[in-house]
């Protein structure tokens, strides 16, 4: 009897790790319980030093420019959801071969004790890591956990079965198979093992198949019973004939990006994989402060009618984020609704000697903003509505906040809690390394170099439309200037922004030259600063540099 080596364990423990990952992404959907992979994920990001994470960061990045994935935050979230996949079934495949190596050794067939402790070893860490830290998922953390043990229960029996298959039921085929020829009981040995190993592939594969399909689905239609609900305004396309800058001048040059983007384009990064889906019936905010045996001291405790209560403004908004490239697209505008921080503040109770808010979301990012700022910037606010209608859930329902001037990583989402400080504290990505201010960096983008739209001036000549965006955040765009093959800068015009706080979009009509010309822009914030040329990556404090496009006309 040639009993199954630990690359014949690994690779049934993979087989069946599959369909149990299947399950577990069907049991997400249906019941919101956790996903392995990505709580394992989480964690190990968590604890994970920071300049670990950057070059993580950065080599994905890397990867998605190089292939040209777009949009990059879809791709980004994909590469996340896969290193947690890889990183289980690198754990199950070396799982998988010490138990075939344990199971070589046992004298007796076992039928499944020696698999439910298989399982329970490997199950019970992994159920462990997903239920602490900043893991986000709906159902009942008893119920998650018997859900979880009894997946890996049910896996451990699998392979403990798939060991005897390939063991003692193979062996005792061996007499009425094998030929009496020197060496064929090994290669009959061998045809049933390859066999077997199809047989449990394919029907590891059709579970796979129809868990995954069934879970989509079901994740398309809670989707739709949200949106049906009126939690999650659908995606339409922004009512361009309605904004403020309608009537403007000067016309976009055609492939310029939309002035207002849709907000189911709207970009996403943050660090949940899976956006919290929050409650709103039982969803306070809760303003505290820590005393000094540990305890908290409730200041308010507001509902989101008291927050819709307050007088509301609308603002026109561009968000970038702080790791996006140059000419990136981790950028988006979209009009927000909320109250100002500082009319929310007049239903707090606020000690003397305040002086930062630590504001944490429910998916365990933290980030603080500073009374001074907010006493000074009545625009700082939690923002509630997007284009007329609640934050998505991915986005952060139900409240965020916006900072004037600052990239997105100071910014949390499904704001859960607010914790009053009498100092200031590093938030979750400036204690990686990012930067601590984390301030907008001036940018100007080409988008389109217009050769299929040709216009003629007064005088005959022929013109080609060049047009993009420059945005200061808070600080707007006073002057935009573009460079054709390294010559003189010449002023481009500018289109009147839907606020301050938004892209500026450019415009230059170029003279038309025959041959391969490279357009560059650069643009002065609205204080008369020029951005930054030099070159930088985006860690620690977003990048910089001079945007340029090649085209052949």
């Amino acid at each position: 009897m040639k009993k199954p080596g630990i690359v014949l364990g690994a690779l049934v423990a993979g087989l069946l790790t599959l369909p149990l990952l299947a399950v577990m992404f069907l049991g997400e959907a249906i019941a919101g319980f956790p996903f392995v992979p990505f709580g394992l994920f989480i964690n190990v990001r968590d604890y994970t030093p920071g300049g670990v994470i950057t070059k993580t960061i950065e080599t994905m990045q890397s990867v998605i420019r190089t292939l040209q994935l777009t949009p990059s935050d879809v791709w980004a979230k994909r590469g996340e959801e896969s290193i947690g996949i890889i990183m289980v079934l690198v754990i199950v495949l070396i799982a998988g071969a010490i138990f075939f190596r344990f199971m070589n050794r046992m004298e007796r067939r076992q039928e499944w004790i020696p698999g439910a402790i298989f399982g329970l070893i490997v199950g019970i860490p992994l159920t462990v890591v997903n239920m602490v830290g900043n893991q986000v998922f709906t159902a009942d953390h008893l119920t998650s956990v018997i859900w979880l043990i009894g997946l890996f229960l049910l896996w451990g029996y699998a392979n403990n079965w798939a060991y005897n298959k390939l063991t003692y039921q193979m062996a005792l085929s061996q007499p009425r198979q094998a030929p009496a020829v020197p060496g064929a009981k090994a290669e009959v040995n061998a045809i049933d093992r390859r066999r077997f190993l199809i047989q449990l592939g394919g029907a590891t594969a059709a579970i796979t198949v129809v868990g995954a399909f069934v879970g989509s689905m079901a994740a398309d239609q809670s989707s739709i019973r949200t949106i049906a609900d009126g939690s999650i305004p659908e995606a339409t396309e922004p009512p361009q004939a309605n904004l403020p800058n309608s009537n403007a001048s000067v016309v976009p040059a055609p492939g310029t990006r939309s002035e207002l983007t849709p907000v189911n384009q709207f970009y996403r990064i943050d660090i949940s994989l899976v956006p919290p889906d929050i409650d709103l019936a039982g969803w306070t905010l809760p303003f505290v402060i820590t005393n000094s045996d540990g305890s908290q001291t409730q200041l308010a405790n507001l509902k989101m009618d008291d927050i819709r209560k307050l007088p509301s403004m609308d603002q026109y908004i561009t968000q970038g984020c702080i790791s996006n490239q140059i000419a990136g697209d981790l950028i988006s505008t979209v009009k927000w609704t909320g109250a100002s921080m500082q009319e929310v503040l007049k239903l707090v109770k606020m000690p003397a000697d305040a002086t930062h808010l630590l504001i944490s979301g429910a998916d365990g990012f933290f980030e603080t903003v500073s009374l001074d700022l907010i006493n000074k910037d009545p625009t700082i606010m939690l923002g509630y509505d997007w284009d007329g209608q609640p934050l998505p859930t991915e986005h952060g329902f139900p409240i965020r906040i916006h900072v004037s001037d600052l990239y997105g990583m100071k910014q949390p989402k499904w704001i859960t809690g607010i914790e009053v400080l009498n100092h200031d504290v590093d938030g979750y990505w400036v204690v990686r390394g990012w930067d601590k201010v984390a301030q907008v960096r001036t940018v100007s983008v080409v988008d389109t170099v217009a050769t299929g739209s040709v216009v003629t001036d007064a005088g005959g000549k022929k013109l080609i439309p060049v047009g993009g965006i420059a945005w200061a955040g808070a600080r707007s765009i006073s002057k935009v200037e573009v460079s054709v093959d390294g010559s003189d800068w010449v002023q481009a015009q500018l289109r009147e922004p839907l606020s301050k706080k938004t892209w500026v979009i450019w415009r230059y009509d170029w003279p038309f030259a025959q041959g391969t010309h490279t357009f560059a822009v650069r643009a002065y914030d609205g204080t008369g600063q020029l951005q930054i040329t030099d070159s930088a990556p985006e860690h620690p404090s977003g990048a910089t540099g001079i945007h340029q496009v090649s085209v052949t006309v």
